[in-house]
């Protein structure tokens, strides 16, 4: 972005400011440089600074104040060279005008719309009847065959502990480390299996029981509610959706109180919004 371009003439007359001018006597509006009568202003280059990528910021200050002035002054005399504004650039400019002002008044409401009482508000409403979503905390052991499973069940049975029991005849990952599976919701597991760890009562072991995965043994350790979301790791979105809908509600009071018209049902041909030929 700030490389030169390749001048078209030299009959501009440039004028740059000392660089020793102190900056408690600089505003927004202090003329930085000239092109012929156009003046080039400290604001507009403060602009140019914003809209540089991030990797300029590598740059010392004095290298892109330098290279942001030059590359105004070479987009003016280019401008110049232009003479009257093209369709196109006067389109161009009439909706990057609206947009901007828009993009104003838009992160205005989103820095003062939403305190943080609003959003602790729409974070309790979010779970205040909220349905409490069980979850299960499970183990099993996992063989070939409804014999083996019968065979593990009976040492259970006998007092042999199950994470013994599920470490030496397991086939499963889990088998390791005792057959636990960790904390589990509907749905995450095959239908049979739900099925069959959600009908015990904590600490009951099922019978063999068969999946598309071999037979079963399964064992009930805990349960509890899934636990609500911490503020702090929704705020974000709370925020971000407050923030549109108060955006949505401030659009919806000005088109309220504005005269506003809309094209009629095929007033107009919607493939006319490619007809680019319009602009030249």
């Amino acid at each position: 972005m700030l490389k030169h371009v390749t001048f078209l003439g030299a009959t501009a007359v440039v004028a740059v400011l000392s660089t020793g001018a102190l900056a408690q006597d600089v505003t927004a509006d202090t003329v930085v440089a000239t092109v012929g009568d156009t003046e080039i202003t400290m604001g507009e280059v403060i602009i140019a600074r914003t809209n540089l990528p991030p990797q300029y910021s590598q740059f010392p200050a004095e290298v892109l104040f330098d290279g942001l002035v030059e590359q105004l002054i070479q987009q003016q005399l280019l401008a110049d060279a232009a003479g009257e504004a093209s369709a196109r650039t006067i389109y161009t400019l009439a909706n990057e005008r609206r947009a901007l002002m828009a993009a104003e008044v838009i992160t205005s409401i989103a820095e003062t719309s939403v305190t943080e009482a609003d959003v602790q508000a729409a974070y309790d409403a979010r779970f205040q009847d909220a349905e409490e979503i069980p979850e299960f905390n499970a183990a099993h052991l996992l063989v070939e065959t409804e014999e083996e499973a019968a065979a593990a069940k009976a040492r259970i049975d006998d007092g042999a502990a199950f994470a013994d029991v599920a470490r030496d005849v397991s086939t499963g990952p889990t088998g390791p480390n005792g057959g636990n599976l960790g904390w589990f919701g509907n749905g995450a597991m095959v239908p049979e299996f739900e099925q069959a760890v959600t009908a015990l009562e904590i600490g009951g072991i099922t019978e063999p029981f068969e999946t598309q995965f071999g037979w079963h043994v399964a064992t009930l350790l805990e349960t509890r509610v899934q636990p609500r979301p911490a503020l702090d790791d929704l705020r974000p979105q709370i925020a971000a959706d407050l923030q549109e809908q108060a955006v949505t509600a401030r659009i919806d009071a000005l088109a309220a109180a504005a005269d506003v018209t809309k094209p009629e049902p095929g007033q107009f041909d919607p493939s006319l919004i490619d007809a680019t030929a319009l602009l030249d």
